[in-house]
């Protein structure tokens, strides 16, 4: 009889998430774990335009370290099944993940909120564009390899899909959480104003939150791993593709664990930067160092993880900050250059008759394992005051947020950075505008709904 009334429950609760926009799939209770595993280089096939960077005004130069993607594919006991996937690349913006999603579903039989897609945001990989969803500016033929690479991307990561889906075996899962020592926060506040440099008194969140998977006779079979940082260790007098310290984590992860497939995903760190930063060596050092880390966590003593496994897809309608006068405008893009490239687009949409947005919609998943993880997978570059937002909407205890998941738009800063102005403040970049103010509450409310749609305990 509980059962039933269980059962009934669940099914009300995804009609009313459906009913607000909110697609769900939600399993019965009770589940023990299939995971299946995939992993592919994705390094690109000769030189390409590289992301992250304006200053950069030619292809990449060599490789020095191959990029990768990888994929999870989760199962309980119910059939309820989610694939994850994670990249070496610096995102993806709305046209290529919806192209992605597209595919993967045809292909797998998936739905939306089965399916997460992560970036490990590496500043030194290719750009990652279609054509017509393009942001950066570059000749013709440099466009069309980047469009190419896209495409080949897209086909790689819906065979991954397919082939860790194919893949799914007997697993336990395990969870636990370490500290980064080399996340920075890059707000340095003076006098006139924010500048971009390290700020050792600047929020952060250090946390690295680790996934362990094991088969059933206790042998590793995959460590996913967090850390709420940019991927900037190399800078734009980079021209070799590289993961970044990202990238050499997973690498010291997996000489460390022979087998076992090491999977990457940032976190809310858009204010922080890997400290110190400049050269190669720093790169590999910080690599080292997390992976170090990662592997010190998956050797202690880690809280079990159980099903059932729910994936919810949500958003959260931002508010944008209205719209200058066109007087305004025209004074505003002689401005700071992080700031001019908003208010010129807004001009060009205007000149064009065009609408401006004035809400954006934050896609925002979340994974719900039993009572004893969730995960909150938040998109665009998410600032690190988030963290101690959502931990006190949902609850600290037994969550993991992540951030530039599914969809690449641009920065997501907080009421606080919005008043004290600075880099993160330059919002969108895949469209014309700027977050309000109001747009930090809209996207934690939006969290908070997920996380009791999917049963987490939500303190009063």
């Amino acid at each position: 009889m509980f059962d039933y009334f269980r059962g009934a429950l669940r099914r009300f609760a995804a009609a009313v998430l459906v009913a607000n926009g909110v697609f769900a799939a939600l399993p019965a209770a009770g589940a023990e774990w299939r995971v299946g595993l995939a992993a592919a280089k994705i390094t690109p096939e000769g030189p390409i335009r590289m992301a992250g960077y304006a200053s950069r005004n030619k292809p990449s130069e060599g490789v020095l370290a191959d990029l990768y993607a990888e994929a999870m594919a989760i199962e309980d006991a119910d059939g309820h099944r989610a694939v994850l996937l994670t990249s070496d690349v610096i995102g993806y913006n709305r046209a290529v993940a919806d192209m992605i999603f597209a595919r993967i579903t045809k292909q797998t039989g998936l739905t939306r909120p089965q399916i997460l897609l992560s970036c490990s945001h590496t500043h030194t990989g290719p750009v990652i564009g279609i054509a017509g969803a393009t942001t950066y500016s570059m000749p013709a033929e440099d466009a069309k390899r980047v469009h190419e690479y896209a495409e080949r991307l897209a086909g790689e990561l819906v065979e991954l899909s397919a082939a860790a889906l194919a893949d799914l075996k007997p697993a336990e899962l395990s969870f636990g959480v370490g500290k980064a020592g080399f996340v920075m926060n890059r707000r340095l506040l003076t006098d006139r104003r924010v500048r971009m440099a390290a700020n050792r008194e600047g929020n952060t969140d250090s946390a690295v939150p680790v996934l362990r998977v094991d088969g059933p006779d206790g042998a590793m079979r995959a460590l996913l791993f967090g850390c709420a940082c940019h991927n900037t260790t190399l800078t734009g007098k980079h021209y070799e593709i590289c993961g970044d310290y990202a990238g050499f984590a997973k690498q010291h992860v997996e000489a460390e664990h022979p087998g076992a497939e090491a999977m990457f995903m940032i976190g809310c760190g858009a204010d922080a930067n890997p400290h110190p930063r400049g050269e190669v060596d720093h790169a590999r050092q910080h690599g080292k160092t997390l992976g170090a880390e990662v592997c010190r966590v998956a050797a202690g003593k880690l809280r079990p993880v159980r099903g059932p496994l729910g994936t919810l897809l949500g958003r959260a309608v931002a508010p944008l900050q209205p719209v200058p006068p066109r007087e305004e405008l025209e004074k505003l893009v002689k401005g700071p250059g992080y700031l001019a490239y908003n208010y010129r687009r807004m001009l060009e949409a205007l000149d064009k008759g065009e609408p401006l947005r004035t809400t954006y919609d934050v896609p925002i998943a979340l994974w719900q394992f039993g009572e004893d993880l969730t995960l909150v997978a938040l998109s665009g570059e998410v600032v690190s005051e988030y963290v101690p937002l959502i931990q006190e909407a949902v609850g600290p205890e037994n969550l993991w947020i992540a951030a530039y998941c599914n969809d690449a738009f641009g920065y997501l800063p907080t009421k606080k950075i919005l008043r004290e102005g600075g880099y993160e403040t330059r919002c969108l970049i895949t469209e014309a505008g700027f977050f309000a103010p109001e747009a930090e509450d809209a996207v934690v409310a939006a969290v908070r709904r997920l996380a009791e749609a999917a049963g987490r305990p939500i303190p009063e």
